[in-house]
This record gives structure tokens, sequence and C-alpha cells, in this order.
């Protein structure tokens, strides 16, 4: 997998990284079976899957990386979630680890979803322009836009364009920075300042990745 994967304080790294992340879920329904066997189905909502993937804690903090996700899963807050253009908030269900050797540790992490926080894609051209400026905003970098931000081509769509970008940009280079301040002995007392960076950063990513889908869905 290449990019960016954040959970919380922690940024995955090298052999940490997943070859792939399971995620989805089902659509709650109440079947009502009628006579002749005919049924009416009625939608009840979303019914998140936990994501999941696995990897392998590496090099001579692999013991004190693992340790600080075991703690997350103690703890059970809620933490951000962020990869590609995916932003959930979850709460780690399940995180289990097989020590090898001090510096080589596979592991799984289970994470149930309690928001989707990068849901859905706008089409239409007005809550298309108030959805960007509104991501804009809450990934740090607000923006006035006009109705042209919405058009392929137009001067107005490029600068907004930019504007996504450069702050993607920053909320990674964010991310990358805080990452080295999670080592060393490692409580979640002691990460809460840095988490809360990360977090920051995380969520500023998030936004900023779903106006990007939303502009490139404009250009479509």
């Amino acid at each position: 997998m290449a990019g960016t994967l954040l959970l919380g304080p922690v940024l995955f790294r090298d052999f940490e990284l997943p070859g792939q992340i399971t995620w989805g879920g089902k659509q709650r329904l109440a079947v009502h079976h009628l006579p002749g066997g005919r049924r009416v189905i009625d939608a009840m909502g979303r019914d998140d899957a936990a994501i999941v993937w696995s990897g392998t804690f590496s090099g001579a903090d692999a013991g004190e990386r693992a340790r600080l996700l075991d703690l997350m899963r103690a703890e059970g807050a809620a933490w951000p979630l962020v990869w590609g253009r995916f932003l959930y908030t979850v709460v780690v269900q399940d995180f289990s680890v097989a020590y090898e050797r001090a510096n080589w540790m596979p592991y799984r992490i289970v994470c149930a979803v309690l928001r989707d926080e990068a849901e859905g894609l706008v089409e239409d051209a007005i809550s298309l322009l108030q959805s960007v400026s509104a991501d804009l905003t809450s990934a740090g970098a607000p923006m006035e836009l006009t109705q042209d931000a919405t058009r392929l081509g137009t001067p107005a769509y490029a600068a907004a364009l930019a504007a996504v970008s450069t702050t993607a940009t920053a909320a990674n280079t964010s991310l990358a920075t805080a990452d080295a301040a999670t080592s060393g002995d490692l409580d979640l007392a002691s990460v809460g300042d840095v988490a809360g960076t990360l977090a920051q950063a995380a969520f500023a990513l998030g936004y900023a990745n779903r106006a990007l889908s939303n502009l490139a869905n404009a250009a479509s």
C-alpha cells in the first residue's frame, strides 16, 4: 500500500503499512414476507463493517509502537483513521501482535467504525461549491470561492484545486513531522498533546482529500 495511513497518534510506516485494507459494510434491512412469496423491504440505514488490516512492526522501536496501539485498544477512545481519501472516526476493537523477535512483530488490527467523516460526493453545483468551501474551512484553509470554481478550465477552478492540493500537502508534512514525537517511552497520557496535533492534521487531510474528490467529480 502506498501513501499515508494514520490511526490517532500512530503514522504507519515501512512494513507496518498493509498490502490491503478491508472495509465496507451492509445495509440494515427489514424484510416483510407477504402471501404468495412477495416481499416488502425497508432500508433501515448503513451498517459499517469493521475496518481491518495487518502488517509488521519492525526496527528498534517496534515494541514501543506496538505497545502504543495496545494502549489505544485498552483505552477504548475514538480516534481519527485516515488513508487515501478515506476519513473515519473509529475505536480499536481488536489488536493482536505476534512477538517473533525484538525488532519484528507482525500485527493485526480491527477498528469499529463510529462515523464515516468523508461520506459522499456532491454532484449539484451549488452544493458542491458549499461543500468544497466548508471542507477548506474545516481543513484550516478557508477560501472564498465563486461559482466558476465548479467549472473545469476556469481560473477559479484552478485556484480552488491549488488551494486544496496545498492544504493536503501541508497536512501530510505535518503528519510526517509529528510522527517523530511519538518515539520513546509512551503511554496514553504522554502522547495526548501529540495525538491532538496528529488528529488535527489527519482531519485536515481528510477534508482536503474529500474536497479534491468533489472537485474531480465536478470535472468529470
